[in-house]
């Protein structure tokens, strides 16, 4: 028996940010997300050796290990032994034979929520082989507490609600770790032209996020009215991103772009630096009238909104920076499990 498990990754279009404490906890957060055709898989093969083998398809590695009760983190595959361990603990209180891959089809930190949605999947398979009575919530939410809690990651909540629920959601942030899921009903011909008109750039770089989070949780904890005010600017602007989708209006959503990528840019330190200005005027120089740094910042992925046609010339002139634009549809479906009868 083969169980198989995938989860979609998201590009944050609106609020991002605001979900991390504890901007979230004081202020409430808001976020409009949408999940797209690029996923973090998972296989688990169950054992009867007493044998956990866990196989790292990105970073090409394989570590063996006895089954135990917990195990100790390594610092290579520390998500993978957070999930087994959290299961074990919370689930079947025994240890588990098994064989683990895991692949993604993006890089680690390309902005994208790569870490967080790896860990959905993990649980997703994990759900589906135990037969755990776990809604989307709980899954979501044991993620954040995996991530945040057991192996102190910095970040904020947007990433397992996206790979969880999948599709078009506006997310809100509330105290004591309340989230609200929100499915957005939008018309096919606007998500299809929406679709055409977004473009994912990747940088060729990929960044660090919890550096420039931990930037921003400062920022909060300090009190620093400039940033502040920057992430309400943020978290207004994730309003109107939800407005523009429920009205169908595609070139509000390049504006919206735009005007959010100059309030984030205020939020933290290492947000932006002198590559991705560059990029980013490129761009717009080429026709496009939008775009944002997708996550954290400081590399990954860019985002960017050309209307009309453009996305012709801009692609041109970013992939003369060295950098790839990639194809990619909008998910509607979120986490998904199946299995594989021996």
């Amino acid at each position: 028996m083969r169980i198989r498990s995938q989860a979609p990754f998201r590009l944050g279009l609106a609020g991002g940010g605001t979900d991390v404490s504890p901007f979230s906890d004081l202020y409430g957060g808001a976020i409009l997300n949408v999940t797209v055709n690029l996923f973090a898989r998972t296989t688990l093969i169950p054992r009867d050796d007493e044998k956990i083998v866990i196989r790292s398809i990105d970073r090409d590695q394989v570590f063996e290990f006895a089954a135990t009760p917990e195990l100790a983190l390594n610092g290579e595959i520390n998500l993978q032994i957070g999930v087994y361990n959290r299961i074990v603990k919370d689930f079947t209180k025994k240890p588990l034979s098994f064989e683990m891959i895991t692949s993604m089809d993006v890089p680690t930190g390309s902005g994208l929520g790569t870490s967080s949605t790896l860990v959905v999947s993990m649980l997703g398979a994990f759900v589906e082989w135990l037969d755990l009575p776990m809604g989307e919530y709980d899954i979501a939410h044991l993620a954040y507490e995996i991530e945040r809690n057991d192996l102190g990651m910095s970040g904020g909540k947007q990433d397992q609600y996206a790979a969880t629920f999948g599709g078009v959601n506006f997310m809100e942030f509330l105290p004591n770790d309340k989230v609200i899921v929100n499915p957005l009903r939008t018309k096919d011909a606007f998500l299809n032209e929406l679709n055409f008109c977004l473009m994912l750039y990747y940088t060729q770089t990929s960044r660090e996020s919890a550096k420039i989070i931990d930037k921003q949780i400062a920022n909060v904890r300090e009190s620093s009215q400039d940033a502040l005010k920057a992430m309400m600017e943020v978290k207004q602007q994730a309003f109107e991103m939800k407005r523009a989708f429920l009205q169908g209006d595609c070139d509000g959503i390049g504006k919206l772009l735009h005007q959010s990528w100059l309030s984030k840019q205020r939020m933290a330190s290492g947000i932006s630096n002198e590559g991705i200005d560059r990029i980013y005027q490129v761009a717009l120089d080429a026709g496009a009238t939008g775009g944002k740094i997708s996550g954290a910042g400081g590399g990954g992925f860019m985002i960017f909104y050309a209307p009309l046609n453009n996305r012709y010339s801009v692609q041109v002139a970013l992939e003369k920076l060295g950098g790839q634009v990639l194809p990619f549809r909008f998910e509607s479906k979120g986490l998904d499990t199946w299995v594989i009868p021996s």
